[in-house]
């Protein structure tokens, strides 16, 4: 009844077939009103000159993305750039003392594009919470470092403590809230596992070395202290077969998914359109649901290519980097590149193997309260944790009704492949409630309810039964990804055993 129950071929395309076809008459529902939506003054904000030759305007309302990508472009290209090259040649000359250099480059880059005082209190956060740590008390360590991050993430301390960055330019808030908070999440790394060290604690040394590596510093991902540590001392720099390919084929894929986005932008406004209720309202269901969905889509790659870019640099520095953030289908906190984080030291450190009722609801609420801390505390942040905390609980709840007795019973009767065609269709129902549950935070409340109210209220029964089983379709095709991937693995584990 498992994740390997197979079925049969001419079912998988099928579901293919109706997943690919719901696709494209969903996208040209959207295609369509981002062409007629395109000289909207409502829109004015959000749609700017793109591709004069096609005769198509840009989607820029998401300016992070839009000032990597053009502003900052060069900048950031320069300074990683600037880091491979320093990291290769400290590799071939001085591999011992490599993540020495990484750090002197790290706090170069750091105080050229921030400045003199943001280095300030960013030392002074770490040696505050090294402070704390040479208390090696677990709670401790928990309190301060929480009430480090509040201060940037609760008015007034976090204004208070912007400040004193002078200067001004359009990603500078995103650098100082990303640097301070990435670097308080690193230092509680550090402070938890200098507790779990038997002898001593390690060196503030060790914490700076830590922090100031470039590729994590102002985006992440939080790489663990002692992944970090054991990985960066290594002297024997040896890769393995096939890793440089490895690397060039995620390379050349993230740099597709760049491109991609970005043409994605001038033919689909999925981001600027939920802004105006009145025009949305007029598009069909299956236009809403594509737009709902797309949203989520986007944010997850995103983070993906996020993750991607610094993770290929610190692969080519010899670091096994935590792994992107999973596909949009699973209940997860936002801001994904403290995931490792939150599950290494709250949610697998009270929820355990996460099959106890009463310890699962714990977890959740601690990972979703630290993560509603760390989005920055609000009416729309607290909706959206308590959501997809209920979501993720609900989840092992129903699990462990239909393990009951009379159920388990039932299911054991079935065959592998009419079990799997249940849990799917359960399985779709999750997923709609996870799209819904995360567009509160994408976009807005009233546009979560829009969507909401049209596809399982005005829209019933045609529209919400057949988006049903759309996904339901969608949904098997992601359990046979899920399969294969599963079967791979377990025939690597057996040659493992064999060698």
């Amino acid at each position: 009844m498992g994740v390997k129950s197979m079925l049969p071929s001419y079912e998988l395309g099928f579901y293919a077939l109706v997943v690919t076809c719901a696709v494209l008459y969903s996208g040209s529902g959207i295609f369509e009103a981002s062409r007629d939506s395109m000289n909207r003054k409502a829109f004015r904000d959000g749609i700017k000159p793109g591709w004069h030759y096609f005769g198509r305007k840009m989607d820029v309302a998401d300016f992070e993305w839009v000032m990597w990508f053009t502003s900052f472009r060069n900048i950031i290209v320069f300074a990683l750039s600037g880091h491979v090259l320093f990291g290769k040649l400290c590799s071939m000359t001085v591999p011992q003392h490599r993540a020495v250099m990484y750090m002197i480059y790290g706090a170069l880059a750091v105080l050229a594009s921030m400045g003199l005082v943001y280095l300030m209190i960013i030392l002074s956060h770490c040696l505050l919470l090294y402070s704390v740590a040479l208390a090696k008390q677990k709670w401790l360590c928990y309190v301060a470092g929480l009430c480090c991050l509040a201060s940037f993430k609760v008015e007034p301390f976090g204004s208070w403590q912007s400040g004193f960055v002078t200067g001004a330019f359009d990603l500078q808030d995103v650098l100082f809230y990303g640097g301070c908070t990435f670097t308080i999440m690193r230092c509680m790394s550090f402070a938890l596992e200098s507790c779990e060290r038997e002898e001593g604690i390690y060196s503030i040394f060790d914490l700076l070395k830590y922090n100031f590596y470039l590729p994590f510093f102002f985006f992440g991902p939080v790489m663990t202290f002692d992944q970090f540590r054991a990985q960066v001392s290594t002297r024997e720099l040896r890769r393995k077969d096939d890793e440089m390919k490895s690397i060039r084929v995620n390379a050349l894929l993230h740099v597709g998914a760049i491109v991609a986005v970005d043409i994605f932008f001038h033919f689909f406004y999925i981001l600027t359109l939920p802004s105006d209720l009145k025009f949305v309202n007029r598009l069909s269901d299956w236009s809403l649901a594509g737009l709902a969905y797309s949203n989520l889509v986007y944010d997850w790659v995103k983070a993906a290519v996020m993750f991607g870019v610094t993770n290929t640099i610190a692969r080519l520095d010899h670091l096994d980097p935590p792994q992107p953030p999973k596909l949009p289908h699973e209940h997860q906190p936002r801001g994904t590149n403290h995931l490792p984080w939150l599950f290494r030291y709250v949610y697998d450190h009270i929820g355990e193997n996460h099959d106890h009722i009463l310890k699962e609801l714990v977890a959740s609420i601690a990972t979703f309260a630290i993560t509603t801390l760390w989005l920055g505390p609000c009416e729309v942040v607290y909706i959206w944790s308590l959501v997809n905390c209920f979501g993720l609980n609900f989840e092992l709840w129903v699990q462990k009704f239909f393990q009951l007795g009379p159920f388990a019973k039932l299911e054991a009767k079935l065959s592998g492949a009419m079990s799997r065609r249940i849990r799917a269709a359960f399985g779709a129902v999750n997923f709609w409630a996870i799209v819904l549950y995360n567009i509160l935070a994408l976009n807005s409340l009233e546009f979560a309810l829009l969507v909401t109210k049209r596809l399982l209220v005005l829209g019933f029964p045609v529209s919400t039964l057949s988006i049903w089983f759309i996904t339901y379709c969608g949904v098997q095709l992601i359990k046979e990804r899920e399969r294969i991937l599963a079967i791979e693995e377990e025939d690597k584990g057996d040659k493992a055993k064999l060698e």
